[in-house]
Formats: C-alpha cells, structure tokens, sequence
C-alpha cells in the first residue's frame, strides 16, 4: 500500500517534467564564456575581456537573470531589456529592434543574445552596459 501511494504521487510530478520541460539554463565558467563569445572579440572595437568582465557584473555569467530596472526588464547574460531591445507580456509597445521574444535570452544557446548585443552595440555602444 505505501509503495503504490509513493507512486501515485510520483506520476503528477513526472507529467510535469514532461509536459513542461525546463529552459535550458546555464552557469558559465569564465572559460566557457571565452570560448562561446570569441566571435565577439574585437566587433566594434570590444575585446573578449571587456565582454567577459562586464558579462560578469551585469549578471555573473549566468543565462537565467532577470533583473527589474526603472519599469522594464533585463534578460540573460547581456540584460536585454524589453523596452526597446526585445518583446514579453510586460511592455506591449516594446521597440523590439532585434525582433525576438525575451524569453530566448534565458537559454543555453548565446547566438541569439550575441546577434542582439551586436544591435545594441552598434546602436548604442559598450557605454549601454
């Protein structure tokens, strides 16, 4: 009876593993950072270290912060916010300029938030950080 009553409460937890799969987060060492963002090297004149370290201040390498900020919200490694940058539920007339949900910045894979730093580097330089 006990064995089957440990089950019973097993199988709701395993649907939601299932049915709602968790974003695949990630802590980055500094190595891996370096290694992921060498196409970041030198593109408007910012080195891998400046990218490294002021990655490491805003959000401390980790792809799942989300900070609140003066009315809008910073996502990801670069905190991307979603007034001007990207789009969520919070600010219907975002800008959007790189023209992707926030949500996307939370994830393991960098090509999306290292396309939309590009953006706002060029819109904005290193000075937005």
């Amino acid at each position: 009876f006990l064995g089957t009553a440990k089950m019973m409460s097993f199988i709701p937890l395993l649907l939601v593993g299932i049915l709602f799969p968790a974003i695949q987060a990630k802590q980055f060492t500094k190595c891996e950072l370096s290694q992921v963002l060498k196409p970041m090297d030198g593109y408007k004149g910012t080195t891998l270290p400046e990218w490294i370290c002021t990655i490491f201040h805003i959000s401390g390498y980790d792809t799942q912060t989300i900070l609140n900020n003066n009315g809008r919200t910073e996502y990801g490694l670069f905190q991307i916010n979603n007034k001007i940058w990207c789009s969520d539920n919070q600010i219907l007339q975002s800008r959007n300029i790189c023209d992707i949900s926030c949500d996307k910045f939370l994830d393991d894979d960098l090509t999306d938030d290292m396309m939309c730093a590009k953006k706002i580097l060029d819109n904005k330089g290193i000075d937005y950080w």
